[in-house]
């Protein structure tokens, strides 16, 4: 895979070609007389085209075959058949590198074809052919303009009962008189040739591809999506519930028919198998690769007894952490489909395989365990020592001593070689260390090595240690690749950025936080520049403020002693934020982390500062330094050189980078209620006071103690679902509930937003969001907070009114509906 600069994790194809045979052109037309001369001159050798396909079992039902009018084609000689195989250069190339049957390839020099002539695609045209199983005795050569020659072998072979393309293409070319004509195909080429049915499918009848192209009114060769729905459903439906209707195979499943006349068609030289990539693959020297075979060493990864025991550590011990469910479910992927794995070539560097040294391992086959050479690396090669020289070593370690029972001693618990010739001091001295730093906690790593790398470590870490599995890895963290400004980088876009060009730029810092703000997830990660140029102004604006807000005219004029509530909020959000960033940092997710450590920190001081500000209240100095102090640290892992310009502001001891994560108390979801309440009822007091109409001389917040009594019922409902959490199904027991309950229908959809609202919260506060009443008193937060909330909605005035309570006065029935415990409204009037 690393020899690849596209296509990493593709595997091979299987293909079958089938032999349509070539016989003498019989229209007399000037196009065949290349044709005519290669099958003169090929004697008793005979000419096939060789479609290739991957449904043998449909071959009963060919009634034409199909090459694309300008491509480039060519006849080939295939030495280990005697034959002349019709196919584009690129599938001959191929075909060169693989083998019949055993070791014997289709060509005398493997890699190397002998091409007897070339044709066009329109040379091709009206060839009469025999094709193997086909209940026509002879079908022509037509044309097909979506062919592509960078797939297959450009020639298709068409099957219209259970292949949509097929089935469209031909119907074209019978329907249309002028399409035949520009292409010289004569009438006795095409019309007489119908659908021949071979495959039954319940539903679908016994002409799938004729059902679905009616079905979806499929009329040309170029409606391709919907061609691509009718094809996946016709050949997924075939295979998985389709039964043979024709030939000696009637009444069999196609999916148990599929394999026996495949065989039966290669025993009966009628075809031979043929592979490709999935996909394109290209190597680093920009070469399109094929599918060869050769001899090769392989690597058993599917073992039965190794593949379970990595199997137990990754899903079932609770040792193993992938730090993402999408990651998990590819690792339990790979060890399902990891088999044989070729770990060798005959070029390039790498270390010699000791038992053949005519290979070299290959770069992911030998790049495993090398996270055990690093714990020792350091006493053995030391520094600027690339070649492993012994004066260079720091213990004068010779290359030359370090025997596999040397490794065993260091590594595996060997008992110590007899001979060995390096001091058993400095042995214990490397066992040591790698006892110190195994297992490997975190290996930090891209997604496109979960198939090859990351799983192979694991196996092999399996194997070496297979009876310590208390020190195989503990964790992998992957991400996706790097889009700049949500582009791929591309030097001709003008957004390919080098990390020092990047550094000197924007800054170390802000290059950190434009990183760690690119995402968290397998999906290809965004470094925006636009974020890199804000953090620049956002750090220096902090730095500047704390500065300010330290300075001994600020801090003197700061209140200290007992707190208010807005004071007691900040605090407990900075408690709720500190165990919000850690759990960010602790779990990988390190831009939800930064929304926890910056964004929403800076949030919280800013509604306090505002608070204090509206108010006339000065901030409270141990509530600042003590928001300042949690700041430094909890961006300190983003931006550790401004955390530290900071922690020296502070006068702090030593370094941010060795200072403790901050120490909280539990948080009090009560009062992050009473924050997120007083904030969601000032963003609601906006909102309305920007649409209220002009000429109103007073406004009243009205609140309210108690729910409607419909909304009682939900949550008394709700108390009896509740357990710690809802079960999954609670939406659909909650539908149930509210049909049975609630008799004003129209009433229902308000019950369910109601109760999705309720559940949500639950989430967030637990229990609480059930109570029917509100644990905390809102006329009182309102009412200490009404200069900050005159102040946000721009009201010389504003008085608290509580309906229900006695102080209702006049507040309109409309109002009195629509207010509710936790979202109090504006009267204007």
């Amino acid at each position: 895979d690393h020899d690849r600069s596209e296509g990493e994790g593709v595997g091979p194809q299987e293909y079958v070609l089938i032999k349509l045979k070539v016989l003498p052109p019989d229209h007399g037309q000037a196009r065949h007389a290349k044709m005519e001369t290669l099958l003169k001159t090929a004697g008793d050798k005979p000419v096939y085209m060789v479609p290739a396909t991957l449904r043998p079992e449909t071959m009963y039902g060919q009634t034409n075959c199909f090459v694309l009018p300008e491509g480039e084609y060519g006849a080939y000689t295939i030495d280990a058949t005697n034959e002349i195989f019709v196919m584009s250069a690129r599938a001959a190339r191929g075909l060169s590198c693989q083998v019949l049957s055993g070791n014997d390839y289709f060509t005398k020099e493997f890699g190397k074809i002998e091409c007897l002539e070339t044709f066009t695609g329109d040379e091709l045209l009206g060839l009469p052919l025999k094709a193997p199983l086909a209940t026509y005795e002879k079908v022509y050569t037509l044309p097909l303009l979506t062919i592509s020659m960078s797939k297959g072998t450009g020639v298709v072979t068409s099957v219209p009962s259970d292949a949509p393309d097929d089935y469209v293409s031909l119907k074209a070319l019978q329907d249309k008189p002028d399409f035949r004509a520009k292409y010289d195909i004569t009438d006795d080429m095409v019309v007489p040739f119908s659908v021949v049915p071979i495959i039954e499918i319940e539903g679908y009848g016994d002409a799938s591809a004729v059902y679905m192209c009616e079905k979806l009114k499929i009329k040309s060769p170029n409606d391709t999506k919907k061609l691509t729905q009718a094809k996946d459903e016709t050949y997924l439906k075939g295979f998985t519930i389709g039964v043979m209707s024709y030939g000696p195979h009637k009444g069999k499943k196609v999916s148990d028919a599929k394999p026996i006349i495949k065989q039966e068609m290669i025993d009966a030289g009628q075809a031979c198998l043929y592979f490709e990539p999935e996909s394109r693959v290209v190597s680093r020297t920009n070469d399109e690769c094929v599918v060869a075979a050769t001899d090769q060493w392989y690597l058993a990864y599917g073992e039965e007894s190794w593949t379970g025991a990595v199997r137990k550590h990754v899903l079932e011990s609770g040792n193993f952490d992938a730090y993402d469910a999408t990651a998990l479910a590819r690792y339990e992927y790979v060890i399902g489909w990891l088999k044989e794995w070729a770990c060798t070539r005959q070029f390039g560097l790498g270390t010699y395989l000791p038992w053949d040294t005519a290979w070299v391992i290959e770069s992911l086959s030998d790049s495993t365990i090398y996270m055990a050479y690093y714990t020792i690396s350091h006493i053995l090669q030391g520094s600027n020592n690339l070649n492993g020289d012994k004066e260079k070593s720091p213990e004068k370690i010779d290359p030359a001593d370090l025997t596999k029972g040397v490794f065993d001693y260091i590594y595996r618990k060997g008992e110590l070689p007899a001979d060995c010739k390096i001091p058993k001091e400095t042995l214990d001295k490397m066992k040591n260390e790698f006892r110190y730093w195994y297992p490997m906690n975190l290996r930090v790593s891209a997604k496109d090595l979960i198939p090859n790398h990351l799983t192979m470590a694991l196996y092999n870490h399996a194997a070496i240690w297979e009876d310590e599995p208390e020190i195989w890895p503990k964790g992998y963290y992957c991400n996706g690749h790097v889009l700049v400004d949500a582009e791929k980088m591309s030097k001709s876009k003008g957004n390919f950025l080098m990390m020092k060009e990047t550094c000197d730029r924007y800054g170390t810092d802000p290059t950190r936080f434009a990183c760690a703000d690119a995402g968290d997830s397998l999906d290809d990660a965004n470094f925006s520049r636009e974020t890199a140029d804000a953090a620049v102004l956002s750090l220096v604006n902090e730095e500047a403020w704390i500065a300010e807000t330290l300075g001994a005219a600020s801090i003197d004029g700061m209140r200290t002693g007992d707190m208010n509530v807005m004071d007691k909020i900040l605090l407990n959000e900075i408690n709720r934020l500190v165990v919000a960033a850690g759990t960010g940092f602790a779990t990988m997710q390190i831009k939800e982390a930064l929304k926890s450590g910056w964004f929403e920190t800076l949030n919280a001081r800013n509604e306090y500062r505002a608070w204090c500000v509206a108010s006339g209240i000065p901030m409270h100095k141990d509530v600042i330094k003590r928001w300042i102090e949690s700041l430094v640290i909890l961006i300190c892992p983003v931006c550790p050189h401004w955390s530290e310009k900071i922690w020296k502001t502070l006068g702090k001891e030593g370094l941010a980078v060795k200072a403790p994560w901050p120490v909280t108390d539990p948080e009090d979801k009560i009062m992050s209620r009473q924050a997120k309440f007083l904030r969601d009822s000032l963003k609601n007091f906006r909102a309305q006071a920007g649409k209220a109409k002009k000429g109103w001389t007073k406004v009243s917040i009205v609140v309210t103690d108690n729910y409607p009594e419909w909304k009682v019922d939900i949550l008394k409902w709700l108390q009896t679902q509740y357990t710690g959490e809802f079960p999954k199904t609670i939406m659909k027991e909650l539908k149930g509930w509210t049909g049975a309950n609630i008799k004003d229908k129209k009433m229902i959809k308000f019950a369910m937003q109601f109760a999705s609202f309720v559940i949500n919260e639950a989430k967030d506060v637990g229990p609480a969001a059930l109570d029917v009443q509100l644990p905390f008193d809102q006329k009182d937060i309102l009412s200490e907070n009404v200069s900050y909330i005159k102040s946000q909605i721009n009201v010389p005035d504003i008085d608290i009114v509580k309906v229900g309570a006695g102080d209702s006065g006049d507040v309109p029935d409309r109002l009195v509906e629509n207010v509710t415990p936790g979202k109090p409204t504006l009267w204007f009037r």
